[in-house]
């Protein structure tokens, strides 16, 4: 049921395992190699096709300087924060309290309740093109920041939701229990005992949606049209020039895109792992 660890396998598969790490390692910087290698180029070296030896000048900071003079990044970074952050609450919420409801709560239509949240995973995403944006744009909030955020916010409970639920369902219903006993309210067990037990759970789940949400290129060129609601993920878009791709302009923003993602996983790190890896030992 469980895997055997590498140390108890035999030679060979040990052998292959410390080959491969580092082989897929290596393939997997390639490509971010390859951008922090072409930000810090001019427009000679790639049209010259100088993109993998070593640049005849560096200029990371003037390239970084053209960003954010050429367009509007800061406004760019603004909006994300107004897009993702709000998602980012809104979405832990509600599976926070869906996901209390769904494991501890035996009414007839859990389990269809549960499945439709889990369904909903599944429905690509390409396919509600569309019909999101005609809907939107039929209550008035297509090309805003309140649009983005509201279809963020449902399309992002459904994964979460799945997350909290089975995660509350193998806390020990004791606790539970023994709460009601006492005669405390469910709010008072929601927020007392249920949220700081599912901290990392939380944090877990805070780190993936705002990687997702920060990342999401499709639907913000879908729902958004103007600079004034334009993430940076699409807001990069505007550094192609009329007749070529500034690549080294795009490169050194998708750095300074890439930052804000990496900045959260450190700050919560030690509770992200936590929450990916409780409940996932023998015993």
């Amino acid at each position: 049921m469980f895997p055997i660890q590498i140390q108890k396998r035999p030679r060979l598969n040990q052998i292959l395992y410390k080959v491969m790490i580092p082989v897929a390692l290596l393939i997997w910087l390639i490509p971010l190699f390859g951008i922090m290698m072409t930000s810090i180029r001019g427009l000679g070296d790639i049209t010259a096709g100088n993109l993998w030896g070593t640049p005849s000048e560096f200029l990371l900071f003037s390239n970084l300087k053209d960003v954010f003079t050429n367009t509007p990044m800061l406004k760019y970074i603004l909006n994300s924060f107004k897009v993702t952050i709000p998602t980012m609450i809104g979405a832990v919420a509600l599976s926070c309290m869906t996901g209390f409801a769904l494991a501890n709560y035996k009414f007839k239509t859990n389990l269809l309740i549960f499945f439709i949240f889990i369904a909903g995973n599944f429905v690509p995403f390409q396919i509600l093109m569309i019909p999101v944006r005609d809907f939107t744009f039929k209550i008035g909030l297509y090309n805003t920041v309140t649009g983005l955020v509201l279809f963020h916010v449902a399309f992002q409970t459904g994964f979460c939701t799945l997350f909290m639920r089975n995660f509350i369902k193998a806390l020990p219903n004791e606790l539970i229990e023994a709460a009601r006993i006492d005669g405390t309210s469910e709010f008072r067990i929601f927020t007392k005992i249920i949220l700081p037990l599912t901290r990392p759970a939380i944090a877990a789940l805070c780190v993936l949606v705002f990687t997702f949400i920060w990342n999401d290129y499709f639907w913000a060129t879908v729902l958004i049209q103007g600079d004034h609601a334009m993430p940076i993920t699409a807001g990069l878009k505007s550094l192609n020039g009329q007749w070529i791709t500034a690549y080294h302009l795009l490169s050194a923003g998708s750095i300074v895109a890439a930052i804000p993602p990496v900045i959260m996983f450190f700050l919560m790190q030690k509770h992200f792992i936590a929450g990916l890896t409780l409940g996932a030992s023998k015993g």
